[in-house]
């Protein structure tokens, strides 16, 4: 802990080696990484005394990192260590840090010294005119942050949420900054409580538990690359199972075999699209982990078997809270083997949740991970395809369940985690719990079927998460105010470099309106990870629940998604390849397009496709914002010019929803679930006028042979002027075989279409259209 203020001084010394600048600032000293050209890390310590490595460390080791030229330059006033994309200055006097760009604009610039106290320190950043502030993780609100204070502790907010409740279930210390023709981005890595202060004008002010300060700052020049940059550090989310992209749908609780048995036929034959169901809390038996309820669920591996042949995977829950009952197998192992978290007196800390009185696993342990995932096995084993994890903040109630359960907050922070030779406290901890028990479910299912993708949502992370869950923003309402807010929330969250997310759809707590249902179903079928799910005591929130008339608006859009999949697993397959978010804020493309910096309530699911959803009741039209170039409408084919805002007639049935010009958009056919169909026929939607061009990514959808090269990737460019447009086809690349198959190239020239037939064999070839503009 440290006894005494402290604060930087004057330059007193300092050595260069390498790629890093070591400084001695009086009592902090500082350490200056290069990274790469684009990353930096900056550390600062009291008294030099730097932390070693830990095993739950999310950041990607330095050493990682290939070398990189830099320079080091000096002034009477400053130190300037040089890369080739940034400097970073430390003053001579105050050892303040200022970064600059290769035109000398100043950006993460400290406005006075970083301090520590006790056992906290904060530094404050100037914040340049202009600067728009993004990501920070799931946080309500409006997208933009200037003006918010935002805690990070993982935290099950009392119920009903509003927007700006804080904390939330996430702590993301990631954000992304868009100045005056540049971007830049920052994870400040500390895993403490601690909190972003942007509500004092032109300062940022980040203050945090712990003693070492460690922050990453990536510069882009454009925003995508900043988080290409980010997620290079922090880790990339894998390609999920093809079925994983389908429609979930999920209730508190499916609570019989015979339930779930109806409802996946319903679905079937009503033709409404779905891929997997959601067993909440009730088919376990007494809430004990990796259990079955037998009343409820006599023969778990027959229905498994059986809805697996009618095409439906199932995702089981599971909470850490593991029951205290000496009958119960996994409690007894745990407490024997010491797997479980301990007080400081070195006692089994205990809490109450759904099981009432439980104690929790030390996920931060590599052989308590194990352990875990070995009793996972026995769910995977009957036929669970995925992995539900909830209350993994720890959320702990204040009294036990049975006699009304209730908020009470999470481990005594004082209470031991961590390996004999790297102990600490839960404090340290915390928000790390989220993100290591889904590592556990992650590395378990892999130990299990080691060469079969499997599908981890998680309801609490921190930065990273994305390398072994998606993500879902948490007990959302049943409200307008949601659903609105759903979208600055995974926006944002893409941002922070979290891309397979979603909110639950129609609402968690409360009753959607059938208005609402269907505004919310229209947007949701396009959510990264689109789920409905609702409360126990709420009314049923199925597709057909509110009317012939929103059941057909559902059916629709969910076919709509089914017919995307080409273009949505493309889209994540530059998530997994590059870290980009699969749902984008239009700034993220139109970085010099100052109106886009605020706009929440449209979204561009990769880079072409725009969608403007209803968000206010009673709503038949609204206004949208076009950035400049040439828009289609995607229902009437209407071109609109952009850089500019158009009124969009919404109907009930109709979601505003735009193609970029240049765009090719590959479809497939209607499908009742992932892989009914095969590619057949490929049809390829082109949208003339600015030259633009995407890759096609394939590969079986199922397996880890995509790991081993095993993919197929075809680039289509398409261009032309006013009268031509004329479609490349390049020679498909990758060792994965794609079955002949036909191909239909469809122009969707304003109101005129026009179609060609082809033989699709991988080869490459040019398709010309002759346009009919007017």
């Amino acid at each position: 802990m440290i006894k005494a203020r402290a604060m930087l001084g004057a330059v007193r010394e300092y050595r260069f080696l390498g790629s890093e600048l070591w400084v001695d600032c009086g009592d902090p000293h500082m350490r200056v990484t290069f990274l790469k050209p684009e990353l930096v890390r900056v550390r600062i310590v009291p008294g030099g005394d730097f932390e070693e490595e830990h095993s739950w460390d999310v950041p990607l080791a330095d050493e990682s990192f290939r070398g990189v030229d830099v320079n080091l330059q000096q002034t009477q006033h400053a130190l300037f260590l040089n890369s080739s994309t940034f400097t970073v200055r430390i003053d001579k006097d105050t050892a303040l840090l200022e970064m600059l760009t290769t035109d000398g604009k100043s950006f993460f610039t400290d406005a006075s010294s970083p301090v520590w106290e006790e056992d906290r320190y904060w530094f404050t950043k100037r914040i340049e005119k202009g600067e728009k502030y993004y990501g920070f993780g799931e946080r309500g609100g409006r997208m933009e942050k200037q003006g918010q204070t935002m805690k990070n502790w993982a935290t099950d907010p009392a119920e009903p949420h509003t927007a700006f409740v804080d904390p939330m279930y996430m702590a993301v210390p990631v954000y992304l900054v868009m100045c005056e023709n540049f971007s830049y981005g920052v994870y400040v890595n500390s895993t403490w409580e601690s909190t972003f202060d942007l509500s004092e004008r032109g300062k940022l002010r980040f203050d945090s538990q712990g003693e070492e300060l460690d922050v990453y700052i990536a510069y882009g020049p454009e925003p995508m690359d900043v988080i290409e940059h980010l997620t290079e550090l922090l880790g990339r989310m894998p390609m999920p199972p093809k079925w994983a992209l389908g429609y979930h749908q999920s209730r508190w609780s499916y609570a019989s075999e015979q339930e779930v048995r109806k409802l996946v036929n319903t679905f079937r034959e009503k033709e409404i699209p779905c891929d997997v169901i959601h067993l909440d809390i009730d088919y376990m038996d007494g809430f004990r982990v990796f259990t079955w309820n037998d009343e409820r669920f006599p023969t778990p591996e027959r229905m498994l078997a059986d809805l697996k042949k009618k095409n439906f995977r199932v995702v089981t829950i599971i909470d850490p809270g593991v029951k205290v009952d000496p009958n119960c197998a996994v409690y007894r192992e745990g407490v024997e083997k010491g797997y479980f978290v301990r007080d400081a007196r070195g006692k089994i800390s205990s809490g109450f949740v759904w099981p009432d009185e439980s104690v929790f696993p030390d996920f931060s342990r590599s052989e308590v991970r194990n352990w875990w995932g070995d009793w996972q096995h026995g769910l995977v084993e009957q036929g669970v395809s995925g992995i539900w994890n909830d209350m993994n903040e720890p959320t702990l109630f204040e009294r036990p369940f049975s006699l009304g359960g209730g908020r009470g907050g999470t481990l005594p922070l004082k209470a031991e985690q961590g390996a004999p030779e790297e102990v600490t406290t839960h404090a340290e901890l915390h928000n790390l719990y989220g993100s290591q028990m889904a590592q556990a479910s992650f590395e378990g299912m892999r130990k299990s079927r080691p060469n079969e993708r499997a599908f981890h949502l998680t309801r609490s992370g921190f930065a990273g998460v994305q390398r072994w869950s998606a993500s879902w923003m948490g007990d959302n309402g049943s409200c307008w105010e949601h659903l609105e807010m759903s979208m600055g929330q995974l926006l944002n969250m893409g941002v922070s470099g979290v891309p397979f997310v979603g909110a639950d759809i129609g609402g968690f707590y409360g009753n959607a309106t059938p208005e609402l249902f269907a505004r919310w179903m229209q947007i949701g079928s396009l959510y990264p990870f689109s789920r409905g799910h609702t409360c126990s005591g709420t009314a049923a929130q199925e597709p057909w629940q509110f009317g012939e008339e929103v059941e057909a608006i559902a059916r629709d859009y969910l076919s709509l998604r089914y017919r995307l999949m080409p273009y949505i697993y493309s889209v994540f397959w530059k998530a997994a390849q590059r870290g980009y978010p699969v749902w984008r804020s239009l700034f993220l493309h139109y970085p010099q397009d100052k109106q886009t910096y605020h706009i929440d309530d449209q979204v561009l699911i990769g880079r072409y496709l725009m969608a403007a959803p209803i968000l206010k009741p009673g709503q038949t039209a609204r206004q949208v914002y076009l950035p400049e170039g040439v828009w289609y409408d995607w229902w009437d084919g209407y071109r609109h010019e952009g850089g500019r805002h158009i009124l969009a007639e919404a109907p009930l049935n109709r979601m505003p929803l735009y193609v970029r010009a240049g765009a090719v958009i590959p479809m497939g056919p209607a499908m009742q679930y992932v892989g009914e169909k095969t590619l057949e026929p490929l049809s390829l939607h082109l949208f003339p006028g600015d030259k633009a061009e995407f890759t096609l990514y394939e590969d079986d959808g199922v397996t880890l042979d995509y790991t081993q090269g095993k993919f197929a990737t075809t680039r289509y460019q398409l261009r032309g002027d006013d009268h031509t447009a004329e479609l490349e086809i390049f020679e498909r690349q990758g060792d994965y075989e794609v079955p002949v198959r036909s191909l239909h190239v469809i122009l969707r020239d304003g109101r005129h279409y026009q179609q060609k037939q082809f033989v699709d064999s991988g080869t490459s070839r040019v398709v010309q259209f002759e346009r009919m503009i007017g």
